[in-house]
């Protein structure tokens, strides 16, 4: 396995488009990551593709569902999150690049079924994903991100998502999504459950539910949130045992 050295190392591609900025450190030091990963997901919905969690310290306070709402802190799934999170389980982040460089040409694989990217007081800490995306290479990556999107994150997600390794911004509302696509970016949104999801968002975005809600099929065989050009809003129906709070946290969203 080749260790990754980013000091030494510049990504390009055909639109001759670098991490070169990247490199450069915005802030010293890097945040140190627990990651668990699933060589192969169980999971009925994703299906059986790579899938990863990454420790609760990675969520940014600032997202919406940080205290109540999310479906990772109940069930089996937040019983393996806590274990990650203290350390029990998982790896390193260059653990987990070694891994993604390990997997085949064109793999799909879902970082963080739990969990976000690594930060440093809010801002994506640009070191860690710089490594990850040069892991990815040739690769099919794709996660979400509640981190703010100021314009250091913006930059790290648009320049990631060009480079292969797509990151979906999560909103909680149709007007968010709206704001997220007018950045350049692939937006999902929160949706409650007990209402119609309209077929466009307020500046006319197309909004499609997710399909594995909606009919059986596996994020394995859809692979939309893998595509980092689309212009279409994934809507993800509140789910899981707090969903009723989520409910009633969205229940605006669609206005």
């Amino acid at each position: 396995m080749i260790s990754l050295t980013l000091n030494t190392m510049t990504l390009c591609t055909s639109s001759t488009v670098t991490f070169d900025s990247l490199i450069q450190p915005f802030h010293s030091g890097t945040m140190k990551i627990r990651v668990h990963i699933t060589p192969k997901s169980g999971n009925d919905k994703t299906g059986p593709i790579p899938v990863t969690t990454s420790e609760r310290a990675s969520c940014p306070t600032t997202c919406g569902l940080y205290d109540k709402g999310c479906y990772a802190k109940s069930g089996p799934l937040a019983l393996h999150w806590r274990k990650v999170s203290s350390g029990e389980r998982g790896t390193d982040w260059q653990g987990l690049c070694d891994f993604v460089q390990s997997l085949p040409d064109r793999q799909l694989w879902r970082h963080n079924q739990a969990g976000d990217l690594p930060h440093l007081f809010g801002d994506i800490d640009h070191s860690n994903m710089a490594h990850l995306v040069v892991a990815n290479t040739g690769k099919r990556g794709y996660t979400y991100t509640h981190h703010v999107l100021n314009k250091h994150n913006v930059d790290i997600i648009q320049r990631s998502n060009r480079q292969g390794f797509t990151i979906n911004a999560s909103t909680e509302s149709l007007d968010a999504a709206d704001a997220a696509i007018e950045k350049g970016l692939p937006a999902v949104c929160v949706v409650p459950n007990n209402k119609p999801v309209p077929k466009v968002s307020p500046k006319g975005h197309k909004v499609v539910v997710c399909p594995a809600q909606v009919r059986n099929t596996t994020c394995a065989e859809c692979k939309l949130c893998s595509v980092a050009k689309r212009t279409c809003i994934v809507a993800f129906k509140a789910h899981g045992s707090a969903a009723k709070h989520v409910n009633a946290l969205v229940s605006d969203s669609l206005n």
